[in-house]
């Protein structure tokens, strides 16, 4: 996992920390920020992109899923199992791979805007 994104499991949770305020998602977000002005990237905007990427690329990983954004995270949880375990290292590998590859979060924000539910 990188600096910005951690899998922990507490009790009956496995969870995914995505920490947007680490500088790369920070930058990122600066930058599709500019795109769209409805994409300023605290946490409740990371949950709506997530929401709507999920819903599009990974329906499957949206089962169980509770998301706690706060303003300067993003937060997630599954109910402890081996399956969600699984759904939560997929998910934390699909955070990555769009602050990696973040052309994608640009051409979503440009050409997707209007179906994302921003907060």
């Amino acid at each position: 996992m990188s600096d910005y994104v951690s899998i922990t499991k507490s009790g009956k949770w496995v969870g995914i920390s995505f920490n947007n305020e680490h500088d790369k998602p920070f930058a990122i977000g600066e930058k599709m920020n500019a795109i769209n002005e409805q994409a300023y990237m605290n946490g409740y905007n990371w949950d709506a992109l997530f929401n709507y990427y999920l819903s599009e690329s990974a329906p499957e990983l949206l089962d169980g899923l509770e998301s706690d954004p706060e303003a300067g995270s993003y937060a997630a949880y599954y109910e402890l199992s081996e399956e969600n375990e699984s759904k939560a290292i997929r998910f934390a590998e699909i955070i990555e791979s769009l602050i990696e590859n973040e052309d994608n979060l640009y051409r979503i924000v440009r050409e997707h805007a209007d179906e994302i539910e921003w907060d």
